[in-house]
């Protein structure tokens, strides 16, 4: 996606908002998992990462392993984008 798709209209960033956030992964999302750095967002802060079913264990766990995890939710099946939008 570039400044470019932006400009001419396309529905790029729609598209891209539902794309696992596994690094080299550009399969379709299917969970989102909701964490929070305690050390710089206040605590009711939530911000989403995009998972596949392939690679939601190994976020889940990254997350986990440095406290920053609070929960797993499932995309939003009907729009395909986070129910909390703070990618």
């Amino acid at each position: 996606m570039s400044i470019f798709d932006f400009a001419a209209g396309s529905d790029v960033a729609s598209e891209a908002a539902a794309v696992c956030s596994r690094k080299a992964c550009r399969s379709q999302a299917s969970w989102q998992l909701l964490w929070n750095n305690p050390k710089i967002h206040a605590p009711e802060r939530r911000k989403t990462w995009l998972a596949c079913a392939d690679h939601r264990e190994w976020l889940e766990d990254y997350l986990q392993t440095r406290g920053l995890w609070k929960e797993t939710r499932p995309l939003d099946a009907v729009g395909g984008t986070p129910q909390e939008q703070d990618i």
